[in-house]
């Protein structure tokens, strides 16, 4: 099934994209792998979620932060290719949690992101992945998440063909 049919199917609206907050670009295309810059959970009523898993915010609420930056992250897909429909695969998910040092949760944190995936593209969405424990993140956010996505090269028109000169 088609990723842009899935979406319009689980009544999925992607955010819209935003722009890098530092020197770097939200994704960079090599070969057939797109390499997707960290992005963090979207804004409720224009404010940034910030605080550290385990004191100001609980799994539950860091799995909706995930699940918030994975549709970042469809955003950013959708944008580079022009549809998810290019997507072949998500290859490898790292999601930075922002927790107490003894917070154990972070793949029950990060699943939201990968639950999402998997829901967006079944089994392409299925992927290898690290949920690590972070001291802090930029800006306080409590959940960062990159990914590397491997894409379909765009259809190719068929090459110009010139009359050849005979008896040159």
């Amino acid at each position: 099934m088609s990723a842009e049919k899935r979406l319009r199917e689980l009544n999925i609206e992607l955010p819209p994209l935003t722009a890098p907050v530092a020197n770097y670009v939200n994704a960079v295309r090599a070969g057939n792998l797109l390499f997707l810059a960290g992005k963090g959970p979207s804004a409720v009523d224009g404010v940034r979620p910030q605080g550290k898993l385990g004191r100001e915010f609980s799994v539950e609420q860091g799995y909706g932060f995930a699940r918030s930056t994975g549709l970042a992250l469809l955003a950013v897909m959708k944008a580079e290719l022009g549809t998810l429909d290019r997507v072949r695969r998500i290859v490898k998910v790292l999601g930075m949690v922002n927790a107490v040092p003894d917070f154990a949760d972070q793949p029950k944190v990060i699943n939201g992101c990968s639950d999402l995936f998997v829901e967006v593209f079944r089994e392409r969405g299925r992927h290898a992945r690290s949920a690590v424990g972070m001291g802090s993140l930029p800006s306080g956010i409590p959940v960062e998440i990159e990914a590397i996505v491997e894409v379909s090269s765009p259809a190719r028109k068929p090459a110009h063909r010139s009359k050849s000169r005979r008896g040159r």
